[in-house]
């Protein structure tokens, strides 16, 4: 099975998953492999979440029959992800024990309840899903070796080739709009933020898209109908071609920055136009100078610290790579810490080695409970009339309630309620639906010299619950300068 460069292997089969061969984890798609037919597996996990991918990464995958005298390829090719839902960064299974291969088109995988396509009473509704390219290639009879990688060269080659006929102009049905019913939008993003340069910066590699009409951010949410999505260029110039007729907003996210752009005015797209929206700016927030921050604002976790797995449930394929794929990382926080949680220092811990990625519970006996980390910082003066502000950034959440302290005071204000529903800790993802979270903090709370501030996953009903960070940063107040 392939489905990236870096990730390709012999498979166990589908009876191997089965009792006695497999016994069934802590949910039913993750099988200890204990009996199996080949040995090899013994004592690794299959599940088929190991093996999801995001939508921007997800063009080709598939099988090769490697036992055969003459193997054979078999792939399923995605030449275009304009009518998949939730936009680049969502997370969607792929090929699995099977052998299975899927072509998902609107799957809630990783975002949840957020993302199911929602009817109101009457209302009508159409959209185009596909279509896929299904490629069969092979190797001469009795390959030397490398023939294998090549049925995967060669795969990838067709998978390009798919994608720059796209759209295609065979589909006979009238809803599939070709080449000369479609237009494209360019422009340049600049991004605007004083306390890191006086000048506008470009959007350097920032995920710049169209999407149906919303607010900042709710093309991640989006399944009824189509994006168009590109990455800027170093200049912050982008183009977006092949584009449906329609009415849209251009939504925008840059790596390093936090923070949704959404253009103001609404782009209608006829057949054949080419929309200029000349320079955008996008204002992340930000309030003050940063004091102190933990990561980098890229919605994943994967700069932070992964442990290795369980050796009772490790997968070799992932040991040195990915090892956020490994089943039961969840278990590993409790290993660490076993009885105190986790503590920070800012300015004496690393973050990719001291800061675990899943804020998660810890089983004591029979049950699970919440855990308190804490951030200890020191401050060299402190405006005891002046405003802080402190965001964190979530690349998941799963039915979690964060509690956060500073000094060991009232905790500040939280939702009321509990969000996120992804399940990327379960699903080995290191990100899912971004939330971002601001808290104000009066300079009264603040000392001059050592402070902390504790942050509380309240939620302790499995161990599935909880919240992957993405970048949590404190600012000062604001500075006249600026």
């Amino acid at each position: 099975m392939a489905i990236s460069d870096d990730i390709q292997r012999h498979m166990p089969s589908a009876a191997d998953r089965d009792r006695p061969r497999g016994v069934p984890l802590d949910y039913k798609e993750a099988v200890l492999l204990v009996d199996p037919k080949e040995p090899q597996f013994r004592g690794e996990v299959d599940d088929k979440y190991q093996y999801a991918m995001d939508n921007k990464d997800n063009m080709v995958h598939g099988w090769i029959s490697s036992d055969h005298p003459n193997p054979i390829g078999f792939w399923v090719i995605t030449p275009s992800n304009e009518f998949k839902n939730g936009g680049p960064l969502k997370r969607e299974l792929t090929s699995h024990t099977g052998p299975t291969s899927l072509a998902v088109f609107l799957g809630p995988h990783y975002i949840g309840k957020d993302i199911v396509v929602k009817f109101e009473q009457g209302e009508y509704w159409k959209k185009v899903l596909g279509p896929v390219f299904v490629y069969l290639n092979s190797c001469p009879p009795k390959p030397e070796k490398g023939h294998l990688w090549a049925l995967w060269e060669d795969a990838k080659a067709q998978a390009q080739a798919e994608a720059s006929k796209w759209p295609y102009s065979f589909p006979e049905s009238p809803d599939f709009a070709k080449a000369h019913e479609r237009g494209s939008v360019t422009g340049r993003l600049l991004v605007r933020d004083r306390y890191v340069s006086n000048e506008d910066m470009p959007a350097e590699k920032a995920y710049i898209g169209l999407a149906s009409p919303g607010q900042p951010g709710s093309w991640a949410t989006e399944s009824k109908n189509y994006q168009f999505w590109t990455r800027a260029a170093p200049s912050g110039n982008f183009s977006i071609g092949n584009v449906r007729e329609g009415v849209y907003n251009l939504y925008a996210w840059v790596p390093g920055f936090l923070g949704d752009y959404m253009y103001s005015s609404r782009l209608n797209i006829g057949p054949g136009c080419t929309i200029g929206t000349g320079d955008l700016v996008f204002e992340p927030p930000r309030a003050g100078p940063t004091l102190w921050e933990i990561g980098v604002p890229d919605r994943t976790a994967a700069e932070f610290y992964i442990p290795n797995p369980d050796p009772k449930y490790s997968s070799w394929l992932f040991l040195g790579k990915d090892r956020y794929r490994q089943y039961g990382l969840w278990e590993r926080y409790a290993a660490l810490y076993p009885e105190k949680d986790l503590v920070f220092t800012v300015g004496k811990r690393n973050h990719s080695k001291d800061w675990f990625f899943a804020h998660v519970t810890r089983k004591v006996g029979d049950r699970y409970v919440p855990t308190t980390w804490q951030i200890r910082f020191s401050l060299d003066h402190v405006v005891a009339d002046g405003n802080y502000t402190l965001r964190i950034a979530l690349a998941a959440a799963q039915n979690s309630s964060l509690q956060v302290q500073v000094n060991g005071g009232t905790p500040l204000a939280t939702p009321a309620v509990e969000f996120g529903d992804g399940n990327a800790i379960a699903r080995h993802g290191v990100r899912s639906l971004q939330w971002s979270l601001e808290f104000g903090i009066e300079g009264c709370l603040l000392l001059q010299g050592d402070n902390a501030i504790n942050i509380t996953q309240r939620v302790a009903c499995s161990q599935f619950v909880g919240v992957i960070y993405d970048y949590i940063r404190l600012e000062g107040p604001p500075t006249h300068s600026v």
